[in-house]
């Protein structure tokens, strides 16, 4: 639901109608938030859903619903989806301006009267229904939830790093950036004041870690950007033939086909990076979430040919993770410039299991990228909030310190630090570009 952009729309007219509550999402409304899908429901769905709707829920918060029976909303779904601001709560006059004031009917108890913080419990634990599904005992603990990409920053955010020679050593947690690296890739750096950076969501009080202000960064596609372009090449079917003769069968078989097949177009004596020397993109194929907060923005090629080959996938392959690394680059440097101080990256999700994506991670950014030891960190976020409801940590401080534990740390190559700084003029210079294309085509 969350990539479902047929809110555009709506989206953009809650912008243009410039509420003060907007501050606290970079200044934009994104089609990916809640308002402007309740507000497409109202207008395209009034009969047969709008009106007969006796509550909406974040899936979160539905889950937790569904087992618990409470309905008790999460402040991270509430405050990073729904407007929602703590200490003041629902803002009436957002609401009515952009045309929901149904929704202030009863202290707002259709997206949530009452609220709480991760990993608080909920109502009485599991109900005797949920407890049979999932072969619990009734009235086992459940935390109040976390959207998945934040129960992935809670997950690897916190983890004890001493030990690994990191700059973030000794320093608060502030100093640290998660990266949850799916579908989609969502940025959260977190803050004890809040930040505002434009283009960029929050600053979000309470909504990840109690108590400390979240600003979360994303990109709209990775994952998926990856599979499109690797897909999609005239060459993938004689890409599949390859990897499934030259490597023992698994669900990554291709990629990790590609990433040794680049390591032969690049020879032992040179990075695999060089080879995206005459190759650029744009990797906004869905829009930008962050920070240009654009959903019209299209992705950009530079640098193609004729060629249909096996290698020219892999250059095209590579060339769309050196995009979203830099495009990871944009969104640091707009939180560096809010007086975010961020020195290690901490990465989770399925693309931090391609070893060759974190590296590019590392070298395009010039920071160390540390890894989970768990393979689902998600899990490992969910598991401190169900810790924190049972009383087994006082806090979810507490238990992030003991819970979350550090993998391998993948170390930049510095060698390669004025190849991607070239790398990063270039692709700042393509979304200029598009700009003055766009201008350029709206003149009579």
């Amino acid at each position: 639901m969350w990539m479902d952009h047929r809110a555009a729309e709506q989206a953009t007219r809650i912008t243009n109608a410039g509420h003060k509550v907007l501050k606290r999402v970079g200044g934009v409304m994104s089609p990916e938030m809640q308002p402007p899908k309740l507000l497409w429901l109202k207008e395209n769905l009034k009969e047969s859903c709008w009106s007969k709707a006796a509550h909406f829920f974040d899936l979160p918060d539905f889950l937790s619903w569904k087992a618990t029976g409470s309905l008790t909303r999460s402040l991270c779904t509430v405050v990073c989806k729904w407007m929602y601001c703590p200490p003041d709560g629902w803002d009436d006059s957002f609401w009515t301006s952009i045309g929901l004031q149904d929704l202030l009917e009863n202290n707002f108890s259709k997206i949530g009267s009452v609220t709480c913080s991760p990993g608080s419990p909920l109502g009485d634990g599991l109900t005797q229904e949920a407890a049979a599904d999932f072969g619990l005992n009734p009235r086992t603990a459940v935390g109040a939830s976390l959207i998945d990409a934040h129960a992935g920053g809670l997950g690897v955010i916190g983890a004890d790093v001493k030990g690994f020679n990191l700059a973030c050593e000794d320093q608060p947690i502030t100093s640290r950036m998660a990266m949850i690296c799916g579908t989609s890739t969502c940025h959260m750096a977190i803050s004890e004041q809040p930040r505002f950076v434009p283009g960029v969501w929050g600053p979000y009080l309470s909504p990840m870690v109690p108590d400390m202000w979240l600003n979360e960064g994303g990109q709209s596609a990775t994952g998926r950007l990856i599979d499109h372009m690797v897909k999609g090449h005239a060459a993938y079917t004689q890409l599949q033939e390859q990897a499934q003769h030259s490597l023992p069968f698994t669900g990554e078989n291709t990629y990790s086909y590609l990433n040794s097949h680049l390591r032969v177009l690049a020879d032992s004596r040179s990075a695999v990076d060089l080879l995206g020397s005459s190759l650029h993109l744009w990797p906004d194929f869905h829009g930008n979430r962050s920070p240009l907060a654009d959903p019209t923005l299209k992705g950009m090629m530079i640098g193609l040919s004729f060629s249909q080959t096996v290698d020219d996938l892999a250059l095209l392959y590579l060339a769309t993770m050196q995009a979203l690394a830099l495009g990871t680059l944009h969104i640091l440097e707009a939180m560096k410039g809010a007086g975010h101080d961020i020195r290690t990256l901490f990465v989770c999700g399925g693309l931090s299991k391609n070893p060759l994506f974190v590296q590019i991670h590392a070298n395009a950014t010039g920071l160390p990228v540390v890894l989970p030891d768990q393979v689902e960190a998600v899990l490992i976020g969910a598991a401190i909030l169900g810790a924190c409801a049972s009383q087994d940590f006082s806090t979810v401080q507490e238990a992030m310190e003991k819970m979350a534990k550090v993998g391998r740390v993948v170390q930049p190559d510095n060698k390669l630090q004025s190849f991607y700084d070239r790398k990063y003029k270039v692709f700042l210079r393509l979304f200029a570009h598009q700009r003055e294309y766009q201008a350029l085509m709206k003149q009579p």
